[in-house]
């Protein structure tokens, strides 16, 4: 036994102290005291009134007292499943890192020509199967909007588009409260019942205040049906420093919790208890181009330094990683994604998305997507660390070999070498001749193969035809009021 002898469990990126984390936090529930914010949504506005809130029209303070009691009562941890077996297979809390895409893009790289095009009911279903198909990536959401359909329904399509394609948990968007609501349906019937759905969800809601310190209507409306349903939701400032929020970084985070925690309070005061998820895209506004930039490096500092604020609240909490403001495949793109994608697995957030943006959300790549997937992989190794223990010292093998032997042909290093080094799917580790003799091709050559591969051969597992149909007909219902 060693006594005094630390262990570095696993490599943690850590860019605030507690003390600071505790300034953030109190500088964030003062703006919710002192400025306070609006709410568009009468019933919003009359349940924080009734909770203790000082209430001016729609402009609402929140008291210390009630973010504490929020923080208090939400749970420390969020669970998603699979669709098909309602097995759990992500459990958001402390530092697991899980990896996903991002949703609403308006552009999609087409594999087959590389032509810019508009995302469609097809893009989604394209970029799900491929989603599915990617080992390091846990979660979807939709990377591209459905905009060959009736603009006042896309969001039930987009979910059906997903669902079909895939078993992974789900992260969805939605119009409005309706909407939402007739996606929770369509849940309920996979899952088989409406407390089968609560008890093990395979969704969560992604929604956003408007910054600065705005919580449009049909936001708080969603956030207290997710409450009322006991489902999980992800309540996300998208703040611009220099924009919509300070230019310093510790003004802008502070702004953005405030957001952030006040999502927490109406969620809370509806249904104590609800699963809840904290997170942001935090980033800059680009003052040259004025752009919301994905690439910036004060991007991946704020994004770390959310992971320290939630460990320090012990919630989970939605990130952001493996986008790009470059608008191809280049060597900016996969820079910037290597970067955000690391700092982001060892900061510890938890559901971590916009893996595959390119052009700062404004369109996405499948084979940015596939290799981020390696990326993925390779951050998940360096975040693992080193052990250091009797077994991984082989001091016994060492003096067996001897100087001048080698460990090829040791059992030690065969029970070892594939638990130790991590093996690339998509980059090149073969020797030049090697390389040159199988075509010489480029990582964006080889992403592009395994693409075509995944949506010509790949085929994810399927729900019920009557479960199938029962979708359909709340998608066909939902149009029919279109009309009236």
């Amino acid at each position: 036994m060693r006594s005094n002898y630390k262990i570095q469990e696993a490599n943690h990126l850590q860019v605030l102290s507690e003390d600071q984390c505790r300034r953030l936090i109190g500088a964030a529930m003062e703006i919710l005291e002192r400025t306070g914010v609006t709410y568009y949504d009468d019933e919003a506005v009359d349940r924080m009134k009734k909770a203790g809130c000082f209430v001016e029209g729609n402009r609402v303070r929140i008291p210390f007292r009630l973010v504490e009691q929020a923080l208090n009562s939400v749970p420390r941890k969020v669970s998603l499943s699979n669709s098909r077996t309602g097995k759990r297979v992500m459990e958001m809390e402390g530092g697991n890192a899980y990896f996903g895409t991002g949703s609403d893009t308006p552009n999609f790289m087409d594999p087959y020509t590389q032509e810019r095009i508009k995302t469609s009911y097809k893009t989604v279903e394209m970029a799900t199967k491929t989603i599915d198909a990617l080992p390091n990536l846990d979660f979807v959401m939709s990377l591209g909007i459905v905009q060959d359909v009736h603009q006042l329904v896309y969001d039930r399509y987009q979910f059906e588009a997903m669902v079909l394609n895939t078993s992974k948990p789900i992260v969805i968007t939605a119009i409005d409260e309706p909407g939402y609501s007739d996606i929770i349906q369509m849940c309920e019937y996979i899952a088989g019942s409406e407390e089968e759905l609560r008890r093990n969800p395979f969704l969560t809601l992604y929604a956003e205040p408007i910054s600065p310190l705005q919580h449009p209507g049909d936001s708080a409306r969603k956030l207290m049906l997710a409450a009322k349903k006991g489902l999980p939701v992800v309540y996300t400032p998208c703040i611009m420093a220099g924009g919509t929020v300070p230019a310093t970084l510790a003004g802008a985070m502070a702004n953005g919790l405030a957001e952030s925690l006040s999502g927490l309070v109406l969620n809370q005061i509806t249904s104590e208890g609800s699963p809840f998820i904290m997170g942001g895209v935090f980033t800059v506004m680009d003052m040259q181009t004025t752009i919301f930039s994905y690439g910036a490096p004060e991007f991946d500092l704020m994004m770390a330094a959310l992971g320290d604020v939630s460990d320090f609240l012990d919630l989970p909490m939605f990130g952001t990683c493996g986008c790009t403001d470059a608008k191809v495949v280049d060597e900016q793109a996969l820079i910037e994604g290597a970067i955000s994608i690391l700092m982001t697995a060892q900061s510890g957030a938890n559901l971590n998305h916009d893996v595959g943006y390119i052009e700062h959300g404004n369109c996405a790549s499948l084979e940015y997507l596939t290799i981020c997937d390696d990326l993925i992989g390779m951050a998940r190794r360096v975040v693992d660390g080193i052990k250091v223990d009797e077994e991984s010292l082989a001091l016994d093998i060492v003096d067996k070999v001897g100087p001048g032997g080698h460990f090829l042909a040791e059992e030690h290093t065969l029970e070892n070498f594939k638990k130790e080094t991590w093996y690339p799917r998509m980059f090149t580790r073969q020797v030049y001749e090697k390389w040159e003799a199988d075509g010489s091709k480029t990582l964006f050559d080889k992403a592009n193969e395994k693409v075509i591969d995944i949506l010509e051969n790949y085929e994810p597992e399927p729900l019920p035809k009557d479960v199938q149909q029962k979708m359909k007909d709340i998608i066909a219902n939902a149009e029919a009021q279109l009309n009236k």
